[in-house]
């Protein structure tokens, strides 16, 4: 009986024990390497919808698709993967306290000239007393982008139309070119 205390109380301290520098180095690519895989495959499913129906009938891909994809992958590598925005479209894209300051952060960072295709950040966070390892991309705007997320006279009155159909509290216009429009953000508990 007292080797089993012992054995739980050594397996507690190591649950508890702090994450190591080089851990955390694994954990930052583990994640950037996450992060990377999901935007080339929505970039071609979404062209491939383009050239199928046009841009108002693409909106399905963002919509419906997208999330699909994140869900997918998070089952496949065991990180929670989503998409957030400062200015979201969808609802279920409004970042919690962390992901929303790292927006923020990664504006001022873009506004003091870094290039937004760059724009991360890995850190370790403490989630209602256990270690989470949260890591977020920036998602700058491509040319496709601003068809659905640029200038109003950029967009077609089509693509409006089902804008204001399908997302009646829309923010997410108004970009230029190479502006971030939003992040992929992904997080898992160790």
């Amino acid at each position: 009986m007292h080797k089993n205390l012992t054995c739980l109380a050594v397996l507690a301290a190591c649950a508890a024990a702090p994450v190591l520098a080089a851990d955390e180095a694994r954990l930052l690519e583990e994640g950037r390497g996450i992060a990377v895989k999901m935007p080339p495959k929505l970039l071609d499913v979404l062209n491939d919808e383009i050239a199928k129906g046009g841009h108002a009938a693409a909106m399905s891909v963002c919509r419906e698709k997208a999330p699909q994809m994140a869900k997918n992958l998070s089952e496949q590598t065991g990180w929670a993967i989503r998409r957030v925005s400062l200015k979201n479209r969808n609802p279920k894209a409004v970042p919690d306290a962390w992901e929303r300051a790292v927006l923020e952060e990664f504006e001022r960072r873009a506004a003091a000239g870094e290039k937004p295709i760059s724009l991360e950040k890995g850190e370790l966070v403490s989630v209602d007393g256990k270690q989470v390892y949260r890591y977020m991309k920036a998602l700058p705007t491509q040319d496709l982008c601003l068809d659905c997320h640029g200038m109003p006279e950029r967009i077609s009155p089509a693509v409006q139309a089902k804008l204001k159909e399908l997302y009646p509290d829309d923010k997410a216009v108004g970009y230029g070119p190479a502006e971030i429009r939003g992040a992929i953000t992904i997080k898992k508990p160790l």
